[in-house]
């Protein structure tokens, strides 16, 4: 599984353009193929941080997200970001819930 992450610093007065424009990806890039979930984040204490994080079952499926006129769009947005846009790509190797929580505090399910 891959979390990919995209971090937009919006121009003041620019965050509800902007993600109106990143909202209208997210219905196109969940019904793509290996799409496990997409959704749109605002920051807490930086209303101006427009968050796009969507988990990918493989990196074939991501690979063929990034080749997408859907990212394309993205890319576009993205210039339009205040600062340097961050993107990361977090490779899972497991998840765990709260049976890691008991696990760490020495409880039985």
């Amino acid at each position: 599984m891959i979390i990919e992450q995209v971090s937009i610093r919006a121009a003041k007065g620019r965050s509800q353009e902007i993600g109106r424009g990143i909202e209208s990806l997210i219905g196109p890039t969940e019904v793509q193929q290996g799409c496990l979930r997409c959704r749109l984040l605002r920051g807490w204490h930086e209303p101006d941080e427009l968050v796009l994080q969507a988990t990918w079952e493989t990196a074939e499926d991501l690979t063929n997200h990034l080749q997408s006129e859907n990212y394309k769009r993205l890319l576009q947005l993205m210039e339009l970001s205040a600062v340097t846009p961050v993107i990361e790509f977090c490779m899972v190797q497991e998840v765990r819930g709260l049976d890691l929580v008991q696990e760490a505090r020495g409880e039985s399910a």
